[in-house]
């Protein structure tokens, strides 16, 4: 007796990934989102024009643009600026970490030409901190910032800490820096509660997406999924930080924050998406390899007798 075989269709890999995507598209273009920044924002929505700590002179044309834009990027900026040399002459200094930023500096200087005294028009770069960026600030202070808000969660804590990550809570905004290997994270007393989640969890869960960025770095994971914002499959680096703190907080027993509507941030994951439908899958399996390396430096327990 003859036995026939039927044949089975074909699994489309492909097609079963763009599904899933379609699936993720759809939720985004019904307003979920997949981040919000819970801390407090230390500017008061005024827009001033910077100025120069030590000479009082605000700043003109492009250079107001320049630094708006870096201050944008500070939690608790202020309208004054100074070069290295001029905070140094009062006495201050730089916090460590704290990148300058750059401006023009336009001026007339002499020159000798064809044995006639000329004056010439010259512009360079100059790079300049704001008074945020001082070790000598203090933002509780300034702020008036006196209660921490944020209950520290010990299993956390402890998690976080068997890492050895290097971790310097500061003013300015959460992210990790390979080129020092640390991980900056706000001032507690800075994060508060939304509609939809404590300080408490907002901090963890925002430390737990820079840990897993912090994971990816060269003689750790040596993930490369683009090195800044606007590189090549930054995208896929952002997601597998959102995916290892969802991982993370699970299994740490931490809610989540949920999704809040974020217009510009849903277009761009939707571009992000519907461009690469692979980018889902990349990013959770490397947030699951990100999450195994955490786990492997956790104290292995003790069988109990």
């Amino acid at each position: 007796m003859t036995t026939t075989y039927q044949r089975q269709p074909t699994t489309n890999t492909n097609s079963i990934r763009q599904q899933i995507t379609d699936t993720i598209i759809s939720q985004l273009e019904a307003g979920a989102v997949p981040w919000h920044k819970p801390w407090r924002n230390g500017q008061t929505g005024v827009i001033r024009l910077p100025k120069n700590y030590t000479t009082g002179n605000k700043y003109r044309g492009i250079n107001i643009i320049l630094l708006w834009g870096a201050a944008d990027d500070k939690e608790f900026s202020t309208q004054e600026w100074g070069t290295l040399k001029q905070w140094n002459a009062k006495k201050q200094s730089i916090r460590k970490g704290e990148r300058g930023n750059m401006i023009m500096k336009y001026g007339i200087e002499e020159k000798e030409i064809e044995g006639e005294l000329k004056e010439i028009p010259y512009v360079k770069r100059s790079i300049v901190f704001n008074r945020c960026q001082l070790k000598e600030y203090d933002a509780k202070t300034e702020l008036g910032l006196t209660e921490n808000p944020v209950d520290p969660i010990a299993a956390a804590d402890a998690f976080v800490g068997n890492s050895k990550s290097i971790i310097d809570h500061h003013v300015g905004k959460a992210y990790f820096d390979p080129a020092c290997d640390q991980i900056f994270m706000p001032l507690q007393e800075c994060f508060i509660d939304t509609p939809t989640s404590t300080a408490t969890e907002g901090y963890y869960a925002t430390l737990l997406h820079e840990l897993t960025h912090w994971t990816g770095y060269r003689t750790r994971l040596n993930r490369k999924f683009g090195a800044k914002e606007g590189d090549k499959d930054y995208a896929t680096e952002e997601l597998i930080a959102e995916f290892g703190a969802a991982f993370l907080c699970a299994e740490l027993g931490i809610h989540m924050p949920e999704q809040s509507d974020h217009a510009g941030y849903i277009a761009y994951w939707l571009e992000v998406l519907k461009n690469n439908k692979n980018c889902l899958f990349t990013a959770a399996s490397e947030a699951s390899k990100a999450v195994d390396y955490l786990q492997g430096h956790q104290p292995q327990l003790q069988p109990t007798v």
